[in-house]
């Protein structure tokens, strides 16, 4: 038989390595490499897996099985079979002891796995409450619609390729009375989380009853693997099409990968029709009739290695082989890298505490240790470097919360400086129009601005002289301009608690056990979610006396106010002198030209502003501008 000249040699060794290792429950922390099946519920996955076994499967329309179930067949000289369930990573305790203990009492051979199939998933809705080795004759709804654990079938006969497969829950959008929209989301889920396994074969079961653009798993599977280089098609039900149909055209393409091209190709397979099924054909007329489907009309033209079941055994089984071949020396990488963090688990773990004084001998351990660690990371001295790291080590940077706080203080002082201003003034007589450091504030120039002010002042009026102003303007304008400040700091603040939470919480897993490291970090939390009420506060109260009246004794605001209005009038007078003399009269500091003095006189008294009102609002922007940076600095050094 061209089946019985399968894998042999090292392949069996090979695929036994990897099913151990996935029995012991290495998969939940190393992807194996894999055929998953995957399909809609209607799609004939079972129909598959009972050619390829000669076992039949358990189908019933409009229910899918609730649980992914591995499929391991070996060849031997006698005909065996082993059924038991692989716990998932969440089954803890008594639970997972006693799934791993499971045996069905139903048996393969007599009841079929239909029977098996129920009675585990009784065993994993409730594991204590249904006795190792019960039956599950009864109905009794499980409660509970979808399990991560792995139901495990070992079949082993003459007959048997050496061949592994995981068969995942027929994907369906819409619920019925055994199984709800949201029991679609959760199978989808479970069957996208075993897609993006990188190492895992994707075996895609698409019916040619219907549109192949129509059937979910083709999109799940594009997107798991864009350029199709793990996936491999199979088309199921290829004699429900008519003869000469468009359809059939389709289909026998796509078999053919000129329609929608995979790396490993497709492969056609026929089902037991309704009346094959009625008349219980055996597996061996299943296979003959079949063959003699694929030998007649278009389908003839396929490759005789894409097309039946035959062929199917030995086309998974070598690309199994391949597959595990290729994927060894990075499976042996990774298996390296799972223990050595097993083992970091461990040392967190520490030795066993039962007692209560033990337990208080550990937190007390634990508590030293983060003082020590959260200490260094305050401080800035980083000399735990198996902890802090270097700095190339640049995802380890976040642990070192003073650096990471003191970056984050200079973005803050350099934001201050160019966006703290709600406008910022361009004055064209004293600063250069190029000018144009990147900035979020919209610019106004000062001519503007001045008259902007003007129209405010008029409601400002006092008893103040003409070209004067009332004081209580200034900080007006000081407060319009300083609005940016509120939210810059708010920011700041956020983002610095988000640095301490990640900081701490990289300590905390670090230094801890995980059956301890959410309490502990709890505690942790609370500590700085108290401190940020704490902080809140001093940044209100910050504010607040920053936007108070603009009262100040430091002499550097008359100091500033002067130097602008010196540095005015110095420009102002530059600029009319090049009007008169030239524009390279002060290129070169050397040269000399003759003056009339009483022109000079006339130059240096033009410009002056005439408008008492603009002479009063250019003063108040003045005094504005200067005093803005007194509270500046002061908040930044708060800071």
């Amino acid at each position: 038989m061209t089946d019985a000249k399968l894998a042999v040699g090292d392949h069996r060794d090979l695929l036994d390595i990897i099913d151990s290792l996935r029995s012991q429950g290495v998969s939940h922390y190393v992807d194996l490499p894999e055929i998953i099946v995957c399909g809609d519920q209607s799609a004939g996955k079972s129909s598959v897996l009972e050619a390829i076994s000669h076992m039949p499967f358990p189908t019933k329309d409009g229910l899918c099985t609730r649980f992914a179930t591995e499929l391991v067949l070996r060849r031997g000289l006698c005909v065996s079979n082993k059924v038991s369930i692989i716990p998932s990573e969440g089954r803890l305790g008594d639970d997972r002891d006693i799934l791993k203990m499971w045996e069905p009492k139903a048996s393969v051979e007599t009841e079929g796995l239909g029977a098996v199939t129920q009675e585990a998933e009784l065993a994993m809705a409730n594991p204590i409450a249904v006795p190792i080795g019960s039956s599950s004759s009864s109905n009794t709804s499980t409660g509970r619609e979808f399990f991560n654990d792995i139901l495990r079938i070992e079949l082993t006969g003459p007959e048997q390729p050496h061949l592994t497969m995981v068969d995942l829950p027929g994907l369906f959008r819409t619920g019925n009375k055994d199984q709800s929209e949201a029991d679609a989301k959760t199978v989808r889920d479970m069957v996208e989380r075993y897609m993006a396994r990188p190492r895992s074969i994707i075996l895609t079961v698409i019916s040619a009853k219907y549109e192949y653009v129509l059937q979910e798993v083709t999109s799940m599977a594009r997107h798991a693997d864009p350029e199709g280089l793990r996936t491999m098609g199979l088309i199921t039900k290829p004699d429900t099409l008519d003869i000469g149909s468009d359809s059939e055209n389709y289909f026998v393409r796509l078999a053919q990968n000129k329609e929608e091209k995979l790396r490993l190709g497709w492969h056609v397979l026929r089902n037991r029709n309704f009346e094959e099924l009625k008349r219980n054909v055996s597996s061996a007329e299943r296979d003959s009739i079949e063959s003699d489907f694929f030998s007649k009309g278009l389908w003839a033209s396929i490759d005789r290695s894409h097309c039946g079941v035959v062929a199917l055994k030995t086309r998974l089984s070598a690309l199994l082989r391949d597959q595990i071949i290729a994927q060894l020396p990075s499976l042996v990488q990774d298996v390296d890298d799972a223990i050595h963090i097993c083992d970091a688990d461990l040392k967190r773990l520490g030795p066993e505490r039962a007692t209560r004084q033990k337990q208080q001998s550990y937190l007390l351990r634990i508590s030293e240790d983060y003082t020590s660690l959260a200490t260094q990371a305050v401080e800035g001295t980083y000399t735990a470097s198996w902890f802090f790291g270097n700095r190339k080590e640049l995802d380890r940077f976040p642990r070192r919360l003073r650096s990471v706080v003191q970056n984050r203080l200079g973005d803050f002082a350099d934001e201050m400086r160019r966006n703290g201003q709600s406008q910022y003034i361009v004055d064209s007589e004293t600063e250069d129009d190029d000018d144009r450091e990147p900035r979020d504030s919209p610019r106004i120039s000062r001519s503007e601005y001045v008259t902007e002010v003007a129209r405010a002042l008029r409601y400002r009026k006092g008893r103040e002289l003409p070209g004067l102003f009332n004081p209580l303007v200034v900080t007006d304008l000081f407060v319009e301009q300083c609005e940016p400040w509120s939210g810059m700091t708010r920011r700041l603040v956020e983002d610095i608690l988000e640095a301490a939470h990640r900081a701490t919480q990289e300590i905390v897993e670090e230094i801890t056990a995980s059956d301890v490291a959410e309490g502990v970090h709890k505690v942790v939390h609370q500590g700085i979610e108290e401190l940020k009420a704490e902080l809140d506060a001093q940044v209100h109260e910050l504010l607040e006396s920053v936007m108070q009246n603009a009262i100040t004794y430091n002499p550097e605001l008359t100091d500033t106010v002067q130097r602008i209005e010196q540095n005015r009038r110095k420009l102002k007078v530059q600029r009319l002198i090049r009007q008169t003399f030239g524009l390279h009269t002060f290129d070169d500091p050397d040269k000399k030209i003759t003056v009339n003095p009483i022109q000079f006189l006339n130059l240096a008294g033009e410009g002056s502003e005439t408008d008492m009102e603009r002479f009063g609002s250019g003063l108040a922007v003045d005094y504005m501008e200067a005093y803005y940076k007194v509270p500046t600095s002061y908040f930044l050094q708060a800071n």
